[in-house]
Parts: structure tokens; C-alpha cells; sequence
């Protein structure tokens, strides 16, 4: 029996190993509840008009350019490329409109990066912002960005080079960074003093709506430095350039003076042990916190005699038992029936009771220190890199084209009708001719393919997943897991924490079983189980070893998200 014990745990886990190195199949099927819903509205190409406004007719390669930059990673040696592939297609999951397409990231876990020159710059400070797109999760959310930027003018004729640090002015939209997924809006701000430019965040971004189906996001930059964040058309974020961003716009006036120091006769205890204050005389430190409680008595009908557990009387010998390879048998032990029915077994102690005496170590009471002085802080100076702009805004440096360039473990993410200009009644008209229709064909499309359970608002969507399907929800979590640590280990373990933590946690306790059992079958077998799982272990290792790509897609640029984008 413990052979095949062992044969199984080495059977599972290299059959683990097995699927992971199998590549995944490339999903081309249409989901069939989408082929449930009939299509009754046919794509006709927008009227509306805009500095850039993009829908991927069929003259789109005239206007787009995939990137064929190459990178050095951050130790250098190693290379890594955009080499995710760009598709303009119909969506796969959940069609609503007849013939309308849109642009496919279509890899995975790999680089990805397209971009459009505008015809004209468009520049900041004058007249409102309007950014709008479409972002549609077709796989649904693991680790993938779905953001755009908006790239400073002047990169134009670059677009074959466009990578991660091509200058941008705006970053605008979703990113699944696992953990830490929001909707980013970010602007480059440069100094005036120093001429460097310097990424501002938005502190408390919202979170975006991941599904399956298409989610609109909408950014709206006004000229006098307000702006708000729409998702589907409903906002979700309002504020000001000047006063929502991290770090500011403007630095403070006044700073900590970097040569003052505390005087050493500072006092900044604000409270003292009493000095005049002496231990009580009965105040006993040793006496322990609790004693035998002298009034118990041994229950009637204790067994002294009688041990707990006793060697299994069934328990036979397995035939295929070696005594010289195996070590002698021992019989596993079973719980002593006559103490089943006794009050106890074995030698009867006297059980504790809290010692009514104990006090613990005495300490003198605290009083306010007379001679504290505060806490102590370094004098205030004039910030000499201050400056003050009250309109960065109109700082910005022009808009000259649009770029996607993301890093993703999610395939199939899909952009469309991507607006661009100064209208925010254009971009909602464009949204009623596309997003508004496709929204509830979409939704409809979701239920009869997946039927949402009664609404709870007591568990959170992973809580609900959790409970619809066990075994996918725990599958889905390993195998992206797995996806990432071929790329790279410790972003693996960073992204998902509780996945990586629950596999090691769970093969250590598969250890300490079996090392348990093993003690218990007999003392020489305890050594085999834990030898054959951590050899079938090393042999899952080598197996991803071996799948890992000599040039990582991943880099690190996953592990600082901010080095990546500037």
C-alpha cells in the first residue's frame, strides 16, 4: 500500500508538470451562447469627426505600426522583443454588432506594442481633453494591461522603435498588475527648474470593471486643471492636476533643513518611570501564574493501567515487506478501545488553576517627564528647488500619436473606437453608435452562457467563482500561477501570493504526512515516501526549467511597473 501511495503522489505531480508544458492551444471558437443571440444591427463606419478617431476599418495599416524594438533586460546580456502578435478582427466572445472589428492583442504572456501618428498635434490647456476607447477582457482578467498612451509629438516617424521608454505625455486606462489592479491616469510633468520630467499618478485610482464583456473608459482633462474618469459612461473619478496626483505638481515652499541636528541634551521622553515610587512588601515576582488545583480529584473509574493508543491487532504484514530494505515493521497504532468508555488513561494528573497570589514582575508607575522638551524636529528652509505652476495643464507637452504597449499574461484583449479630441458630446454620440448597443447584446449574450447566481453582497466576484466551480477556480489560479513562474519566479510569487504560498504550504504538509505515516507503518519506511516526493518534485522543476525561454518576455520591468512606463 505504501508503494502506491507513493506512485500516486509522484503520478500527480508529474502529471502537473505535463500540463504546463503542453502549450495552450490558441481559442479561435466562437462562445456558443453568442451564436444563441442574433445580430440585428450591422457595423456602418461613424460620421462623427475628431483629431483621432479610430474604429480599424480596413485601411487601418495605414495608420498603425507594430513595433520591432528590442530591449537589453535591466542586467543586460539577455534581449527581449515586442513580438506579440496584432490582429484586427470580430470579437470572438459575445459578437453584437455584424462586421465590427476590432484590435487583438493576441499573445500571450509575451510584449506587445502598436502605435498612430495624428495628422496633427494636439495640444493641452485650450480646450477640454476627451480620451475614449473600448477594452474588451475576450479571456477574461488575469494579468494584462489594457491601457493607451497618449505619445508626445515628435515620435511620429519612430514608429517601428516604439517601446517602453518612448516618451509619453498621458497613460490612461485599465491594468490587471496582480495585485494592484486600477484604471491609471498618469501624467509626465517637467520641471521647470531642471528641465526632468517626473510621472504624477492619480492617488486613489478606481478599480475597472473586468468581464468578458466590452467596458468603456473615458478621460476628460479640462483646461482649468479638473478632470473626471468615466467608466461605461458613469463617473467615477473627479479632481483636480494639482491637487489628486502623486507626488505634486508643485513641490513645498519649505523643507527640513538637511544640516540640523537634535542637540544631545534633547529630551523627547515624554513619560517616565515614577523614581520616588518602591515595590510593595507583598509584591511576590515569582510566584507562577498558575498552580495545581489542590482541590481536583482523579474522576472514578481512571485507568492508571492503560495506555491511549495500542498496536492494531489486524494489522498483518504487507507480503512485499523487506525487512532489510524496509527496515523491521512496526504495526500502526489505534486508539485504546477501553479508554473509549473510561474517563481517562494513563497516570492522572492534577490539572491548573490561575494562582490567585500571581502578580508578575513589579513595575514603577509612569509619570510625565518634567524635563520633556517635545518631540524634536529639524528646522524649517526655503525649498531652493520650488517653483510654482498653476496651470500644468497647459505644461504638457503635445500629443502627437497613440500607442499601446503593455506586457500581458492574458490573450485576446480587444480595443476599438478609440476617440481622441475635444468634444465630449462627440465622444458620447460615438459611444450611443457602438458601446451603448453592444453593452446589453453583450450582457444578455453573458447570462445565457454563464446564469448569474441570486446576487449576494456578502462575497466578492473570486468568492463567487470560488463557490460556482471549485475545481476550475482552483485550477485557473495554479495555472496562472505556473504561466508565470516558466517567465519569472519572483514575479510569479509577488503577482500571486496566496496561489504560490498555498503550493508550497500544501507540498510541505504533504511531506510532513507522509513522514507521519510513515512513522507510523514502520520506522524504517518513513525515509521512501519523502524521498520520492521530493525527487518527483525536482523533476517538475526541471520540466519548467527546461520550458523557461532563454530570452524572458517577461524582463523586469513587471517587478517596477513605473521604471517600465517612463
Amino acid at each position: 500500500m505504501r508503494r502506491a501511495f507513493t506512485a500516486a503522489v509522484c503520478a500527480l505531480l508529474a502529471s502537473n508538470a505535463v500540463a504546463h508544458d503542453e502549450p495552450a492551444a490558441e481559442s479561435t471558437a466562437t462562445t456558443p451562447a453568442s451564436e444563441a443571440v442574433k445580430l440585428t444591427h450591422k457595423f456602418t463606419p461613424t460620421t462623427i469627426k475628431a483629431p483621432f478617431l479610430e474604429q480599424f476599418t480596413d485601411d487601418w495599416t495605414s495608420r498603425w505600426t507594430p513595433s520591432e524594438a528590442t530591449k537589453k533586460t535591466a542586467a543586460g546580456g539577455e534581449t527581449w522583443s515586442y513580438v506579440g502578435k496584432w490582429s484586427v478582427e470580430e470579437s470572438s466572445v459575445y459578437p453584437a454588432i455584424e462586421g465590427d472589428l476590432g484590435l487583438v492583442a493576441k499573445s500571450k504572456a509575451t510584449h506587445h506594442a502598436i502605435s498612430a501618428p495624428f495628422t496633427k498635434a494636439i495640444g493641452l490647456g485650450e480646450e477640454p481633453l476627451v480620451v475614449q476607447y473600448e477594452v474588451k477582457y475576450q479571456q477574461g482578467g488575469n494579468c494584462g494591461g489594457g491601457y493607451i498612451k497618449l505619445l508626445e509629438d515628435g515620435f511620429q516617424n519612430a514608429g517601428r522603435e516604439f517601446d517602453d521608454k518612448t516618451p509619453w505625455t498621458i497613460m490612461f486606462g485599465p491594468d490587471l498588475t496582480c495585485p494592484g489592479t486600477k484604471v491609471h491616469f498618469i501624467f509626465r510633468h517637467k520641471n521647470p527648474k531642471t528641465g526632468e520630467y517626473e510621472e504624477k499618478h492619480l492617488k486613489l485610482p478606481p478599480t475597472p470593471s473586468i468581464e468578458k464583456t466590452t467596458n468603456l473608459y473615458t478621460l476628460i482633462v479640462k483646461p482649468d486643471n479638473t478632470f473626471q474618469v468615466l467608466i461605461n459612461g458613469d463617473s467615477v473619478k473627479t479632481g483636480s492636476l494639482l491637487e489628486d496626483f502623486n507626488p505634486p505638481v508643485n513641490p513645498p515652499k519649505e523643507i527640513d533643513d538637511p544640516n540640523d541636528s537634535k542637540p544631545s541634551d534633547w529630551v523627547d521622553e515624554a513619560k517616565i518611570a515614577d523614581p520616588e515610587a518602591t515595590k510593595p512588601v507583598d509584591w511576590d515576582e515569582d510566584a507562577p501564574y498558575e498552580i495545581p488545583d489542590e482541590e481536583a480529584t482523579k474522576p472514578e473509574g481512571w485507568l492508571d493501567d492503560e495506555a491511549l493508543t495500542i498496536p492494531d491487532p489486524e494489522a498483518v504484514k504487507p507480503e512485499e515487506w523487506d525487512d532489510e530494505e524496509d527496515g523491521d515493521w512496526v504495526p500502526p497504532s489505534v486508539p485504546n478501545p477501553k479508554c473509549e468508555e473510561a474517563p481517562g488513561c494513563g497516570e492522572w494528573k492534577r490539572p491548573q488553576k490561575v494562582n490567585p497570589n500571581y502578580k508578575g514582575k513589579w513595575y514603577a508607575p509612569m509619570i510625565d517627564n518634567p524635563a520633556y522638551k517635545g518631540i524634536w524636529k529639524p528646522q524649517k528652509i526655503a525649498n531652493p528647488e520650488y517653483f510654482e505652476d498653476l496651470t500644468p495643464v497647459k505644461s504638457l507637452n503635445k500629443i502627437g500619436g497613440v500607442g499601446i504597449e503593455l506586457w500581458t499574461m492574458t490573450e485576446d484583449i480587444l480595443f476599438d473606437n478609440i476617440y481622441i479630441g475635444h468634444s465630449e458630446e462627440d465622444a458620447k454620440a460615438l459611444a450611443a453608435e457602438s458601446f451603448d448597443i453592444k453593452r446589453p447584446v453583450e450582457a444578455d449574450a453573458a447570462k445565457a452562457s454563464d446564469p448569474v447566481p441570486p446576487k449576494d453582497d456578502s462575497f466578492d466576484d473570486e468568492d463567487k467563482s470560488f463557490l460556482k466551480d471549485p475545481a476550475g477556480f482552483v485550477r485557473s489560479k495554479i495555472s496562472s500561477f505556473v504561466d508565470l513562474l516558466k517567465l519569472d519566479p519572483i514575479l510569479a510569487f509577488k503577482s500571486h501570493p496566496e496561489t504560490g504560498g498555498a503550493l508550497v504550504l500544501g507540498a510541505l504538509t504533504l511531506i510532513s504526512m507522509l513522514a507521519a505515516l510513515g512513522g507510523v507503518v514502520g520506522g524504517g519506511a518513513a525515509q521512501k515516501p519523502v524521498a520520492a516526493v521530493k525527487k518527483a518534485a525536482e523533476t517538475v522543476k526541471e520540466k519548467v526549467a527546461e520550458k523557461a525561454p532563454v530570452a524572458a518576455a517577461g524582463e523586469d520591468e513587471k517587478k517596477s511597473s513605473a521604471k517600465k512606463r517612463k
